[in-house]
């Protein structure tokens, strides 16, 4: 459940991201050549933190990120 309270164009940011990370994973599990990313997956998500006024302000974009969408926590022993 989100944490923080986003503007539409911040939580659009985030989204494009995560479709690329999402999107970059997928890459790497595909065997047989080079990790291919489409570029307009990587446009999206630039486009969209220009829009949200993050270019270039990576501490805010992930602190952002971590509050919208914090890390699973890890398995215990």
């Amino acid at each position: 459940m989100p944490t923080a309270v986003l503007t539409d164009r911040e939580r659009t940011a985030v989204q494009a991201y995560l479709r690329l990370l999402h999107t970059v994973r997928a890459a790497f599990d595909v065997e047989g050549g080079p990790p291919l990313v489409p570029p307009t997956v990587l446009a999206e998500a630039e486009q969209a933190l220009d829009r949200a006024g993050l270019t270039g302000n990576e501490e805010e974009f992930f602190r952002l990120l971590e509050n919208w969408c914090p890390p699973a926590e890890s398995p215990g022993p």
